[in-house]
């Protein structure tokens, strides 16, 4: 199992976590401070994970537990313990979907070491002392996350590897050989002496399969080789924007599966960047009249953002408004990556930051 492990993410058996992904955890930021509800992510491919994770915390705050309303003053006035209950239904509600809502497998680090290194296995210290322990119920599976939270949110405890750890065995070896295609074939990619997620962690977390690609559905590669898109709409989305992306690339773009999703968060990659997208009005995306008017908020996830953003989009201005809008930050302004990322779901949205600096 260790072996089939490394096989899946990282293409064969030699290759270890590297430093920045043994140190990610999941922390949130002071109870009862304005980014109480948001993680503080570290550097390298783990943040791309603990970025997609915080998109289900929103979920769970905003819109899924009871008793509260959907407001922004719930958000940043969250305790320590409201924190991490959100943690604990975040991640097995995650697990669960990736189980096909049938089984959720969670790993924990033990004493005992149960696997030896050979010379095809090259031991990390801790992949070889896990534990698994499956759930037929997601509630059983909360609880027992909400008793180990230390497992997942305590320093040294290696929590976003045993976070996906868990999400692999959730899914099962045989669902992953189905998910992928020939595109992808390990999770992760090199990059720069350390590993990066390949979007089929991504789409896992956020439909509970592990599609390569953004596209709905399946499409035919150059080979006509058959290709793996999403096919359910899913409760968080994702948005990508690159300047160096080809807009003629249609298997890059991403469909309204993700783009619209039942709830109205997205996950953003914005030139390899991961930061978060909501809305606090659960009915945006259901009602048209909703989106002509609206705020989003961003998260970016970088330590200089102490205060979240709020976004003004209006999808109905007219264009001598947004070329009023444009001569009135100079006539080259640019446009900031984060909203090219908003205008691929709401093309002609004119974005006020409400006296904020535009992130580039």
């Amino acid at each position: 199992m260790a072996t089939k492990l490394r096989q899946i993410l990282f293409g064969n058996t030699v290759h270890v976590f590297s430093y920045n992904w043994k140190k990610a955890y999941f922390r949130f930021h002071d109870p009862s401070s304005e980014l109480a509800f948001t993680l503080e992510v570290g550097k390298g491919g783990a943040r791309s994970i603990q970025m997609a994770v915080q998109g289900s915390i929103i979920k769970y705050l905003l819109f899924t537990r009871k008793g509260k309303d959907c407001n922004l003053g719930n958000l940043c006035e969250i305790s320590k313990k409201e924190q991490e209950q959100a943690l604990a239904a975040a991640l097995a509600g995650i697990l669960w979907a990736a189980g096909a809502a049938q089984k959720a497998t969670i790993c924990l680090v033990t004493e005992d070491i149960y696997v030896a290194s050979t010379p095809d296995y090259s031991v990390d210290n801790f992949t070889e002392r896990l534990q698994l322990f499956e759930f037929l119920e997601k509630e059983a599976a909360e609880k027992f996350i909400y008793d180990h939270l230390l497992c997942f949110r305590g320093e040294g405890s290696h929590g976003v590897i045993l976070f996906l750890y868990s999400l692999i065995f959730s899914r099962t070896f045989e669902r992953l050989q189905m998910d992928l295609d020939v595109t992808t074939t390990q999770l992760l990619q090199p990059n720069a002496g350390g590993f990066l997620c390949r979007q089929a962690v991504l789409n896992m977390i956020l439909t509970g399969r592990a599609s390569p690609n953004v596209f709905n559905g399946c499409e035919e590669g150059k080979s006509q080789e058959t290709l793996h898109g999403v096919l359910t709409r899913s409760d968080v989305g994702y948005l990508q924007w690159g300047k160096d992306a080809s807009e003629d690339d249609r298997l890059s773009q991403v469909g309204s599966m993700l783009k619209t999703p039942k709830l109205p968060i997205w996950l953003c990659n914005i030139n390899g960047n991961y930061s978060i997208l909501f809305c606090t009005n659960r009915q945006l995306l259901s009602d048209w009249k909703m989106e002509r008017l609206f705020d989003l908020y961003f998260y970016s996830g970088q330590p200089s953002q102490k205060k979240l953003v709020r976004l003004t989009i209006d999808t109905h201005s007219h264009h001598w408004e947004r070329d009023q809008q444009e001569e009135k930050h100079g006539p080259r302004r640019r446009f900031s990556p984060v909203e090219m990322a908003i205008r691929t779901k709401w093309s002609e949205a004119t974005i006020n930051w409400n006296g904020t600096v535009p992130f580039f």
